[in-house]
């Protein structure tokens, strides 16, 4: 697995960790989300305080009822009876209130919250989002969030809940019989002790189960967005095995984690009744002894119970608390990475306004994670606006990268892209992309139907437009044959469309856009020979009048365009036309040609 499992040393895989200071800072931080909702907080506050209150009065009033028995009460029973059940139905009101203010509290500010993380994630540039895994990214967004949302539903509650009990009840007790309490608190620092480090312990074993489940999750992940190759390769047997292996020590680790709660909850049985009987054979003296009464005493034994069961519950606290704590360190670690773009910017920036001239001067570029390997080596040419350029090479050779370094995905080294004249980085990184479309070879489509996904062109786009668009991708002739037509719903990844259909929409997509700069990279390379006829037509379409940069390996889908690049080991080793390229004895891109004759006469 991941760095999850790696162990220093002889360190033990349980080893115990302390929440620290600076966690507890980050975790303070979450509070923000509070502020727009204090007014609903302080009166969830308001209610936490008085059911409280109303549940430790509860054993005061059950001591009053042998108070009434014993005959040294004012009262009579019917009276105490009818304020006892006064108290429980206000306890169970102000929980009501408790329970639903502090829930209102932290579902609108986990909204908040989700919804920042998920603005970053989306917002952080290519070369952070490469780093991580899909699994790893929604994992924060799910689970760590819901950490977050039980501190603020539950945790807070119950440990305020707790304190109040200790603190109230032990001065309760002082009050009853400082003897008493003395004796009684001399039994519960070994709970105090079991329960602190139950639940440092806890933590530990509670963090690992989650990172194995958010493992055996990105498995999950991965076999689903990559069936097919599972399929194709047989390999549902390895998928299976990989998932079950991460299950199995999750389920170790819930085993080891189940044997230590079970022996932690029988020494709570034992130190706490234990306690109990201690205090009731040492009370029962001193009501022999004429220092206390009978209603006092009992009073007394339902007191230490309140506060026995507040002190065996710190260590489940303290183990939420921890994982509260490792959850913010994740989550405000992402919301701290500086974004490329701001959220605002992608909603309501408009487009720069540019003709589409494009320059490369001398630049190079290595990838962050390989500064050792240049990937370009002073490429340069330059496209008037509106011609039609394309790059050719084999595989490795930089073509994608220099359509990456044009969208802005990374940043060159030295030389210069120019826009119009304008060097690139002078444009903002949205203003420039919103008059870029690409059409890929892997035509990614979302779930939704054909006119979403043709929407995502231009969101504020009419259904006329959609229609227009789609009829100038010649997509209309299949998106009529279904019952559905624009409604039909495409799949996960439009897996219910042919790879000729998916590239039509894809084109639609790009008409909608109306881009001044279109990048074609091998749109057509992985169809058959009548889809990539349909296709063709459509891009001849979509090209007009636009700069358009194609990448190819087809060489005779580029011989309409005004230039050709050819590249090797990141540079440009030959330029021309179709035909000027085809003459040169022992070109590289006369071999190419050779090539896939040769491949073509061979099928």
């Amino acid at each position: 697995m991941d760095g999850n499992d790696n162990n220093s040393g002889n360190k033990s895989p349980f080893a115990i960790k302390k929440i620290s200071w600076d966690g507890l800072k980050i975790t303070i931080k979450l509070f923000r989300y509070i502020l727009p909702y204090k007014g609903l907080f302080a009166a969830g506050m308001l209610f936490l305080v008085l059911s409280t209150a109303t549940s430790l009065a509860f054993p005061k009033l059950i001591g009053s009822i042998i108070e009434v028995i014993e005959g040294k009460s004012v009262y009579t029973i019917n009276q105490v009876t009818i304020l006892l059940f006064v108290i429980l139905i206000l306890q169970a009101l102000f929980s009501y209130f408790r329970i639903y203010l502090f829930t209102l509290v932290s579902e609108r500010s986990m909204l908040n919250i989700r919804s920042d993380v998920f603005s970053r994630i989306v917002t952080l540039p290519i070369t952070y989002l490469e780093q991580k895994r899909v699994g790893e990214l929604t994992s924060r967004i799910t689970s760590d969030i819901s950490q977050l949302q039980g501190l603020l539903s539950f945790t807070i509650a119950e440990l305020f809940r707790q304190i109040a009990t200790l603190v109230v009840g032990i001065g309760i007790l002082f009050y009853t019989s400082w003897k008493l309490t003395l004796f009684m608190l001399a039994t519960f620092p070994f709970l105090v002790v079991a329960s602190v480090f139950f639940g440092r312990h806890m933590r530990r074993l509670s963090k690992k189960a989650q990172d194995e489940l958010a493992a055996a999750n990105v498995v999950a992940e991965e076999t689903f967005q990559s069936v097919n190759v599972v399929k194709a390769f047989t390999n549902e047997h390895l998928e299976i095995s990989r998932y079950t292996t991460i299950l199995g020590r999750v389920v170790n680790l819930s085993l080891y984690a189940a044997k230590f709660r079970g022996g932690f909850a029988s020494f709570v049985i034992l130190a706490l009744f234990g306690g109990i009987v201690g205090v009731v054979w040492f009370g029962a003296g001193l009501v022999q002894a004429g220092e206390m009464n009978l209603a006092d005493l009992f009073t007394f034994i339902l007191y230490t119970t309140f506060i026995g069961a507040s002190i065996s519950g710190m260590g489940d606290l303290y183990a939420q608390i921890n994982k509260t704590v490792g959850a913010s360190e994740r989550l405000f670690e992402i919301l701290g990475e500086d974004p490329e773009i701001q959220f605002e910017e992608t909603a309501n920036m408009p487009a720069a306004k540019i003709d589409g001239h494009v320059s490369y001067n001398h630049v190079h570029f290595s990838y962050p994670s390989r500064q050792d390997l240049p990937v370009l080596k002073g490429i340069t040419f330059d496209i008037r606006a509106g011609e039609k350029i394309a790059l050719v090479g084999y595989s490795g050779a930089g073509k994608s990268t220099i359509i990456q370094l044009l969208l802005r995905f990374y940043d060159y080294q030295s030389g210069q892209i120019l826009i119009d004249g304008k060097p690139l980085t002078e444009y903002g990184i949205s203003e420039m992309r919103k008059n870029i479309a690409v059409v890929p070879q892997e035509v990614m489509l979302f779930g939704g139907t054909i006119s979403e996904n043709i929407l995502y062109g231009k969101p504020s786009a009419t259904p006329e437009e959609v229609y227009d668009a789609a009829r100038r991708a010649h997509a209309l002739e299949f998106i009529e044959s279904f019952p559905e037509k624009m409604e039909t719903i495409v799949g996960e990844r439009g897996i219910k469309l042919s790879g000729g259909q998916r590239q039509r929409i894809a084109i639609a997509r790009a008409i909608l856009k109306d881009p001044k700069i279109l990048i074609l990279d091998e749109a057509t390379s992985s169809l058959d020979a009548e889809s990539e006829k349909l296709v063709q037509i459509a891009l001849d379409e979509l090209m007009q009048n636009r700069t358009t940069i194609v990448i190819a390996h087809r060489l005779a889908t580029i011989r309409k365009v005004d230039q050709i690049y050819v590249i090797r080991e990141g540079q440009i080793v030959e330029s021309g036309t179709h035909q000027q390229l085809s003459l040169i004895d022992n070109g590289l891109y006369a071999n190419l040609i050779k090539l896939q004759f040769e491949a073509t006469e061979t099928l």
